[in-house]
């Protein structure tokens, strides 16, 4: 994806885990440069809630890379399909990858809204 991700399934409460080991996990030294965590519900082999810690945030509404590598993580593991409706705190992602465990090279494509999550003014 192009920045670090640790992607761990849960089998429920991933907000709660996320608030209680995301930033033990981001900053652990097996983490030089530190990572994305993302603690994923897996609903079906076509859907997941994610709740992302992301490295220097914090908890985030939405992490697209982070859905991206849920997803290919997933498939990799043999979890999920290679469609899936990703459900993240500020809203709905689809992601799509066609690759597998032995042709990974494949483009990672998703599809969602974009919204504004606030504005900001610098005086100077």
């Amino acid at each position: 994806m192009g920045n670090p991700h640790c992607v761990i399934f849960v089998e429920k409460d991933s907000k709660e885990l996320a608030y209680k080991y995301g930033s033990i996990i981001e900053n652990d030294k097996l983490f030089p440069e530190k990572t994305n965590v993302e603690f994923v519900e897996i609903l079906s082999k076509d859907e997941v809630i994610i709740n992302v810690w992301e490295r220097g945030c914090g908890i985030t509404s939405a992490c697209g890379t982070g859905a991206c590598a849920t997803v290919v993580a997933g498939i990799l593991n043999g979890y999920l399909n290679n469609s899936i409706k990703v459900n993240l705190p500020g809203g709905t992602l689809k992601i799509e990858w066609n690759g597998n465990s032995t042709d990974i090279k494949h483009s990672v494509f998703m599809t969602g809204r974009a919204d504004y999550s606030f504005f900001g003014e610098t005086v100077i």
